[in-house]
């Protein structure tokens, strides 16, 4: 299942720069395993904004939920996910 996510950071500005760091180089890390294993095929910057756009393609509503609670950043993020589905006018749906 394909899912269109929005993830909206807002780190404390007084949260600890060492926590802050290892917080922010963990969600790297995770993402990025996330990535390779094809679980997260898209993520887009938005610009102006510490927030993102990203693609999930999972097997249900439960991995997702476990993958996004599962990110370090997740307790300062806001979060609107959107499930998609295949659209008739596709030409690449074939």
């Amino acid at each position: 299942m394909l899912f269109h996510v929005r993830m909206d950071v807002d780190i404390p500005r007084d949260l600890d720069p060492e926590v802050r760091a290892d917080t922010v180089a963990r969600e790297k890390a995770y993402s990025q395993d996330l990535q390779r294993a094809g679980t997260w095929p898209h993520i887009w910057r938005i610009v102006g904004e510490y927030s993102n756009y990203s693609i999930f393609d999972v097997t249900d509503n439960d991995e997702l939920h476990a993958l996004l609670s599962g990110l370090p950043l997740f307790p300062y993020m806001t979060i609107t996910v959107t499930p998609l589905a295949t659209h008739p006018s596709d030409i690449a749906a074939g």
